[in-house]
């Protein structure tokens, strides 16, 4: 899997898409606990409903959706669904390759 550094870079030039890929680092130490609405348990696997994000970002619904889009395209980010939840992640294989390309090529 290639990255896309282009759009990598255009993802990461807002200040609060950078801050969502932070917040994610940590999701335990940055949001409530999640999946309380799921009927039943589910891993989550460290993945983050779209209405804490948005909580936390203090933005429109429509804007975090947006911004969580682009990030997604990007590939730093991967999406399940639960029900009508979606829950969002950091993609820790791309960052990887983010670092790598950096350290080597930039």
């Amino acid at each position: 899997m290639d990255i896309d550094m282009i759009e990598i870079s255009k993802a990461l030039s807002n200040e609060t898409r950078l801050n969502i890929l932070k917040w994610l680092k940590d999701p335990e130490g940055n949001f409530p606990p999640q999946g309380g609405c799921l009927s039943e348990p589910v891993d989550l696997k460290g993945g983050v409903c779209v209405s804490s994000i948005q909580a936390k970002a203090n933005l429109s619904p429509s804007t975090v959706s947006n911004y969580l889009d682009t990030l997604q395209r990007a590939g730093l980010l991967l999406s399940e669904r639960h029900g009508k939840w979606t829950y969002y992640r950091r993609n820790e294989e791309t960052i990887r390759r983010l670092a790598e390309f950096v350290k080597k090529e930039l």
